[in-house]
């Protein structure tokens, strides 16, 4: 047991101020080089304070766009990003749910070697399958739409494994009851395995939202198009590599906007996200 008094206290305060001064500086520098004019970040004599220009470079930043590399604003880019991470997300939970499901409480045959098909998808990342993955999204003529960009990364062997060790959790006479209330398979699903998945489904939405918002290669090989980008595209194509000069008040404004959607999500699901974890522990 932890004694306290004020000099125990005071350490530990001390150490997570310092953790977090070193997390934080470099979110700041960016927030203030978002707010100044590009030849001062250019010159290597930016201030440790906000410029006059957050207003100005946010607003372009926003509804308007660089003049370099992609004209496009980063409010399209963050609509994209959104509309491809929830997709994925909950199209990640539907199908993980529905799967678990028919493994845990449906009787036919090679059951177990249809769960053990999908866990070996486990080994299998886009990245490994991204020709087979990219040649079929090409002949179905899913290029530079928000089916292409999510559809590849819609099922999740990772959160099937979840929800089946979840379910097998749930008391056999729980189920009984439900037969004896005259209960379907739907009903039994829908009144009583999805209210008991609650903290599980939000822990599991947490997590997919951010790895749908921070997909990279994917959107990369599958957009060709400007309006088609993705956020995290659309940052790395702001950086000039030649000898134009980077607007890196943009780029800086763009990623501090980047930052708002995941953060937003982990702030407003916090207690869900936890007790969800906790619960998928036991």
């Amino acid at each position: 047991m932890v004694e306290n008094n004020r000099f125990g206290n005071l350490i530990p305060h001390a150490v997570l101020w310092i953790g977090i001064a070193i997390v934080a500086f470099p979110v700041y520098l960016a927030f203030v080089a978002s707010t100044h004019e590009p030849t001062i970040i250019s010159n290597g004599q930016m201030p440790l304070t906000p410029g006059p220009y957050f207003f100005e470079n946010y607003y372009r930043t926003i509804f308007v766009g660089t003049s370099g590399t992609t004209r496009e604003p980063v409010g399209t880019m963050l609509l994209n990003s959104l509309i491809m991470a929830l997709t994925i997300t909950f199209g990640k939970i539907l199908i993980s749910l529905l799967s678990a499901y028919a493994i845990v409480y449906f009787q036919f045959p090679f059951r177990m070697a249809a769960f053990w098909l999908i866990f070996i998808t486990l080994m299998l990342p886009v990245e490994v399958r991204i020709f087979p993955t990219y040649q079929v999204a090409s002949d179905l003529r899913l290029l530079d739409s928000y089916a292409g960009l999510a559809l590849p990364l819609i099922a999740s062997a990772t959160a099937t494994l979840l929800f089946r060790q979840f379910f097998m959790t749930v008391p056999d006479e729980l189920v009984e009851a439900s037969r004896i209330d005259g209960a379907g398979p739907f009903r039994f699903f829908k009144d009583t395995l999805l209210p008991l998945s609650r903290t599980n489904m939000a822990a599991l939405f947490v997590i997919l939202f951010i790895y749908g918002w921070n997909q990279y290669l994917w959107p990369l090989l599958i957009t060709t198009r400007d309006d088609m980008q993705t956020i995290v595209i659309g940052i790395k194509k702001m950086i000039v590599t030649s000898d134009a000069l980077t607007e890196w008040q943009i780029v800086m404004a763009t990623a501090m906007l980047a930052m708002i959607p995941p953060v937003a999500v982990v702030i407003l699901m916090q207690k869900l996200f936890v007790r969800g974890l906790v619960e998928t522990e036991k």
